[in-house]
């Protein structure tokens, strides 16, 4: 069996994607993979959430959480994806549902792993929020790794001896 060669990372800046990002990270040191790190701008436009009078605003505003998006994923790339053997992109996409732009970022890229926090909400929060998560797990066309809690996290890094 190989390891992934591709290798994708949603975050959505909390720290259970931090969490998630570490793995990432690990991995693609590990198997020599590169690593794509996600961010999904939700564009309230498309959705038909405003009205066309202040569709021109709420575009501007995209393009500035955009923006915003860019320059703090810049920065958490170069924090947590730094090595020399390690071949890390950052991404920001704009899209109504983030599963599906992780989903369609997946299949358009030709990724192996997609790795991911999950936050555990309480059944009734999940019920009426959905899961990015969920959602990317049943679809995905890869296998995905999801991350719950940072005081659980592991690094492939480290060696056990095998009995």
């Amino acid at each position: 069996m190989t390891g992934p060669s591709h290798i994708l990372v949603p975050v959505d800046f909390s720290e259970t994607s931090k969490v998630a990002l570490r793995y990432g990270r690990d991995l693609a040191a590990t198997f020599g993979a590169t690593i794509d790190v996600m961010h999904a701008v939700g564009d309230a436009v498309t959705f038909g959430a405003v009205s066309p009078i202040t569709a021109a605003d709420v575009a501007g505003t995209v393009l500035e959480l955009e923006k915003d998006a860019r320059t703090r994923l810049k920065a958490l790339v170069a924090r947590q994806a730094a090595g020399p053997r390690l071949k890390a992109v950052d991404v920001v996409v704009t899209a109504v549902s983030p599963s599906a732009a992780i989903i369609d970022y997946a299949k358009e890229h030709g990724i192996d792993l997609i790795v991911m926090g999950t936050h555990g909400r309480g059944a009734v929060a999940h019920f009426l929020l959905g899961s990015v998560t969920e959602s990317v797990v049943r679809s995905a066309p890869c296998p995905v790794l999801t991350v719950r809690h940072a005081e659980r996290e592991w690094r492939a890094s480290r060696k056990r001896s095998v009995a």
